[in-house]
């Protein structure tokens, strides 16, 4: 008997069913039969079935002799299925990765619940990903399981599909969906009143898919008055089961808010049918009616309408709330319109006034908090040129990662154009705002964003997918700002010089964010360990992927609960997700902890005993720490093809290479992610890239660029075979606990 039975109805889905059903038979959790049920659906939906029946014993091919809609095809599957748990999944929607794992993870821990209750994020078709607003109800604080008079919250997910439901419960209580649209209403109402434990998964596992409006079988038209009869069932449910009685004013004020909404949707319900709608809904409102469960106050009015059928009243005060949004968001364009041009002319004022010599102001691309090389030379500013007073730009959630000895300087107001009208350096890893006039006297330093790989400047012309719509002239017109540029090394140097060219000097003093990777102790990686919750005695794994520009949708390259387990528990992953953009699944689960939003990337670098990655430059950094480098490059091609890179990694690795997620197995179960010929090629990138990150890179260059001293009255550069990093946490017992690990049970390629 398997532990789940997921059962996938399929009508007119043709286009997504492959997708559908692949994103089943790939969980990394097995054991599961996938029940596919052809509602006599017009196109290759049935085809599509049998051919992965063919390839898959674990798929159960059903074609129905006559289509009976969603709610009869899911009744004929959960009629065939033999699993301990019924999960349903329309044929146009996917499972995400590792779903099926963290949901039997979850049953276990709560004792085997009627129902388990999980999140979902729809999938528009025009690329947008949004997650459930009514997420906050699936918290997993408090005892689990629980009871629905526990959790009255999760009425409010009235859909099928992102629960999972004990067969045997469901069999007992002979619950089944009914004909017609809107057939989960009936359906889920009366599970979870009846359900005798209920609990939840804060975890993403269904995305669910929003066509194109048109494109899509939706109700459309009359078929939306189903409704009235869905919601005829739930109370006939409710009459006859007396303990469920109280539920009642719960039920009506969920039903008029339902009435509501389809109401509101005017691209579903035509004009012709709106009155007629609203005249059903009153009669229903009336005939169910049940006081005790009073609306908010912002809905009372809705609701009231929606109960008295007042048709033209309801049109009147929408077109005039319309006319209030639409003043609303004019008034606020004119006042934005007038703050900006008050802002400019502080601004204009500002410039008119002395550069501040004591003076200095620091950002990192996006106004995120202190860090990176910036960061590194806020901190030697106040240490080595104290009479100088340092602001740092940020937006307001990340004030916290500000030194309280730094001024707090959000962006676009006031004291930020002061800031930059007025201070004599001015120091970030990306350009500043566009409207910044430089001011005879000022000194611009552009740290850039660590070692190049892939293509940058004026290199993206002939990588239009990378370049999106970077403007050029505007770029060479920041470049021509600059008066420094950091080096780390030799082949930093030549590209920016080449790509982005300009008059700037550039101070080959190596990367000052790289300074506290050589200045840290063996209590500061203990210290970052235990606050990033990392075990004691596994290997941390620093996993840092890079954005795609070829993919609109960014999607981690690797399952790593799968990989998880094929490592076992000795292995924990740090994932340090792309900040740019969000990244889908990247939500934590065991073993696994979401370090995306951390504001220090050097400390996740001393926390963790090896880093995987594919195409960033975090690499070049973290060799300085003389730990593994393991690359996983599963779409070289396809990345070199659309963003270019300036070196093939083969040619210079940093350490093992794996082109597949079997290959990165095999590369941490064999040990050769540590052994003698990955150190031998981590020395040789080491020489080549990090020939100046000695701890003193900060120093050096604010020696330069503020007390103005030459290159030769700055320290010299410590040789590489006299610095000595500080040892990872796993090298105190590398010989010992670490000396081999596991092989897997049988080969890779069966669970992939």
């Amino acid at each position: 008997m398997p532990r789940f039975s997921v059962i996938v109805p399929a009508y007119k889905v043709q286009a997504y069913l492959h997708d559908c059903l692949e994103s089943v038979l790939t969980q990394s959790y097995p054991d599961l039969e996938l029940i596919a049920v052809d509602d006599r659906s017009p196109d290759e939906g049935g085809a599509i079935i049998d051919e992965f029946a063919a390839l898959d014993p674990r798929v159960r091919p059903m074609h129905l002799t006559e289509n009976q809609g969603l709610g009869g095809a899911r009744n004929a599957g959960a009629r065939a299925a033999g699993g301990d748990y019924l999960l349903f999944l329309d044929g146009d929607d996917t499972l995400t990765s590792g779903a099926l794992r963290a949901i039997a993870d979850r049953l276990k821990e709560t004792a085997e619940p009627d129902v388990l209750v999980y999140g979902h994020a729809r999938t528009h078709w025009d690329g947008r990903t949004v997650p459930d607003p009514a997420a906050a109800q699936l918290t997993e604080r408090g005892p689990a399981p629980f009871r629905l008079g526990d959790r009255p919250g999760l009425l409010h997910l009235p859909r099928a599909w992102n629960k999972s439901y004990r067969r045997e419960f469901v069999e007992r209580a002979g619950f089944t969906f009914p004909p017609g649209c809107y057939e989960d209403t009936p359906w889920t109402y009366p599970v979870l009143m009846t359900a005798g434990t209920i609990a939840t998964l804060d975890r993403v596992c269904v995305h669910h898919r929003q066509r194109r409006p048109g494109s899509g079988p939706g109700a459309t038209g009359r078929r939306h008055f189903d409704i009235f009869e869905q919601y005829d069932r739930v109370f006939a449910y409710v009459a006859g089961h007396p303990e469920l009685a109280s539920w009642g004013p719960v039920l009506f004020r969920r039903m008029v808010d339902h009435l509501a909404t389809v109401f509101a949707r005017r691209d579903r319900l035509p004009r012709e049918y709106r009155a007629e709608f609203l005249r059903s809904a009153r009669t229903h409102c009336r005939r169910h009616r049940a006081p005790g469960h009073p609306a908010p106050a912002g809905s009372r009015l809705r609701h009231a309408l929606v109960r008295l059928g007042l048709h033209r009243t309801f049109q009147a005060l929408r077109l005039a709330s319309v006319v209030r949004r639409r003043s609303v968001k004019a008034a606020t364009r004119l006042l934005r319109g007038l703050r900006r041009v008050v802002l400019q002319l502080h601004y204009r004022v500002q410039l008119r006034l002395p550069v501040r010599a004591d003076r200095a102001v620091f950002s990192v691309q996006g106004g995120r908090g202190h860090g990176c090389d910036p960061g590194a030379l806020e901190t030697a500013f106040r240490t080595h040129v104290p009479h100088i007073a340092t602001a740092w730009i940020a937006r307001p959630e990340h004030h916290h990662t500000i030194p309280t000895a730094t001024r707090r300087v959000t962006p676009d107001t006031a004291a930020y154009w002061t800031a930059l009208a007025r201070s004599k350096y001015l120091v970030n890893d990306a350009d500043f705002d566009r409207r910044l006039v430089k001011r005879p006297g000022q000194v611009v330093v552009q740290t850039q964003q660590g070692t190049p790989l892939k293509h940058l400047g004026l290199d993206l012309q002939e990588r239009p997918a990378a370049a999106g719509d970077m403007d050029f002239t505007e770029l060479l017109r920041g470049v021509d700002q600059w008066d420094y540029v950091l080096s780390g090394n030799r082949h930093s140097t030549l590209t920016w010089e080449r790509v982005l060219p300009g008059r700037y000097t550039t101070l080959t003093h190596g990367r000052p964010r790289n300074d506290a990777l050589l200045r840290a102790t063996s209590a500061d990686v203990a210290r970052l360990r235990e606050c990033l919750g990392i075990p004691k005695g596994t290997v941390a794994i620093l996993y840092a992927p890079t954005h795609r520009d070829y993919r609109r949708t960014q999607r981690l390259p690797l399952d790593l609960d799968r990989v998880l387990r094929r490592l076992g528990p000795r292995f924990t992953v740090l994932l340090r997700a792309d900040l740019t953009r969000p990244t889908e699944d990247a939500g934590a689960s065991t073993g696994i902890v979401d370090v995306t939003d951390h504001p220090s990337v050097e400390q996740l670098c001393l926390a963790s005993d090896v880093l995987v990655t594919d195409y960033s430059s975090l690499m070049f950094d973290y060799a300085n720490l003389d730990r593994p480098i393991v690359i996983h490059a599963p779409d070289q091609e396809a990345y070199e093809a659309a963003r270019g890179t300036y070196f093939d990694l083969g040619s210079f690795p940093p350490g093992a290479i794996a082109h597949s997620e079997e290959e990165l197995v095999d590369i941490f179960a064999t040990g050769h992610w540590r052994g003698s010929h990955s150190a031998q090629q981590r020395a040789a990138f080491r020489e080549r890239f990090c020939p100046w990150d000695d701890g003193h890179a900060a120093e050096r260059v604010v020696r330069r660029v503020v007390l103005g001293e030459s290159e030769a009255a700055l320290p010299p550069v410590v040789p590489l075979a006299e610095r000595h990093p500080v040892p990872s946490a796993a090298a105190a017992f590398a010989r010992s606990a670490l000396t081999t690990v596991p092989q897997p049970a049988g080969p890779v390629s069966d669970l992939v």
